[in-house]
């Protein structure tokens, strides 16, 4: 664990923005920070998956926000393209466990913000102050916000109407960060590559360096009649169905009988926001991709890691991770819907309303 990093935001009021490529410890800062932290905070994130991903809450259901697009105006507007201060105040009426919760909260921790839209940032921004009644941004709060702004960006129902109030839809194109001197830390060793050649070639593509790109090297490798034979290779495609095309037909190309693992839902878990299959199908020979970081002590996988399997029975999967000599066998791993309570010391909980279990891979001879 960072150590440096968990200090500022542990033993400090400063906001901080964390960010770095993929496979820079960012997810495993988070839960690791989220473990030992002694300040009552509470995981919030744009999208319900972003959400159970990081073990929190969506913003619009930890803070009651509507879902229309936000202008920071009292000026009266379209109500079919959005709303304005005053339509924004008529949401902030609160339970009151909810409101001796946010009042209680010392750092709220957004994951995944790159999602996240500047006019949803300002409305948490009002949510705050007004619950907390603070006028300070977000209620006097320490914020740290979390993701990489290289990956993927705000969905935006009207780009013409968020331009009339925003530079962008990016949340650090908010009002309130106007007013937040945001200290801005980048985790740059990525763990999850070990050629240095290859990563010097995908941060210049990255950044948009052309004349940094070894495009000799590139082509090289460039080969449009080649077809995979023994070795993992991945398909990347532009949409879900065509990855799941080409999953099926390799998958059954397999000789040998397909076996099924259903998931174990409990409570309440709705359907959009399985972080999974449901059910997986699975033969031997299959190349699965592992699509969440070994939280045990062995750190066997990491989101993102290629393994084929190598045994099956309707109990047992067992898997040749890449890189590795010996077989390892999957447990599942469980995903929770969850929701936090404040209880009558004053103490923050996170009560679990669902529950997801599966096993945490996925097939890979594509991938989106």
């Amino acid at each position: 664990m960072n150590e440096q990093l968990f200090d500022l935001a542990e033993n400090t009021s400063r906001s901080i923005f964390l960010t770095g490529k993929a496979g820079t410890g960012k997810t495993t800062f988070l839960n690791e920070f989220v473990r030992k932290t002694t300040k009552k905070h509470i995981v919030v994130a744009p999208t319900g998956i972003a959400a159970i991903n990081a073990g929190g809450v969506t913003i619009h259901s930890m803070f009651g926000l509507p879902l229309r697009t936000f202008a920071p105006t009292t000026e009266r507007i379209d109500g079919n393209l959005g709303m304005n201060i005053q339509d924004l105040l008529q949401h902030f009426k609160y339970r009151k466990d909810k409101l001796k919760l946010l009042r209680e909260i010392e750092m709220v921790i957004i994951d995944e913000v790159s999602m996240l839209r500047a006019d949803v940032l300002d409305m948490m921004d009002f949510s705050l102050r007004h619950i907390r009644r603070n006028p300070l941004p977000f209620g006097g709060l320490q914020m740290l916000f979390i993701g990489d702004l290289y990956q993927l960006p705000p969905v935006v129902r009207d780009e013409q109407f968020i331009r009339q109030y925003y530079r962008s839809a990016f949340f650090f194109d908010s009002y309130v960060l106007k007013n937040v001197p945001l200290i801005t830390i980048e985790l740059t060793k990525v763990y999850r590559q070990k050629d240095e050649h290859f990563l010097e070639i995908l941060n210049a593509i990255r950044d948009g360096n052309i004349e940094d790109i070894d495009f000799d090297i590139l082509n090289q490798r460039y080969d449009p009649e080649f077809e995979p034979k023994d070795e993992a290779y991945v398909y990347l495609t532009s949409h879900n169905r065509m990855a799941d095309n080409i999953n099926q037909q390799k998958l059954k190309k397999l000789p040998g009988k397909s076996y099924f693992y259903p998931a174990s839902i409990t409570g309440e878990f709705r359907e959009t926001q399985y972080p999974n299959e449901e059910q997986i199908e699975l033969r031997e020979g299959a190349q699965i991709m592992f699509i969440r970081n070994d939280a045990s002590a062995d750190r066997k996988y990491y989101n993102g890691k290629l393994a084929e399997v190598k045994y099956l029975d309707d109990e047992k999967i067992r898997v040749r991770i890449e890189g590795d000599h010996e077989d390892y066998t999957l447990k599942k791993e469980i995903w929770d819907q969850k929701v936090y309570r404040l209880d009558n010391e004053r103490n923050i909980h996170e009560d679990v309303l669902g529950s997801f279990e599966q096993y945490p891979i996925r097939l890979a001879w594509a991938v989106t």
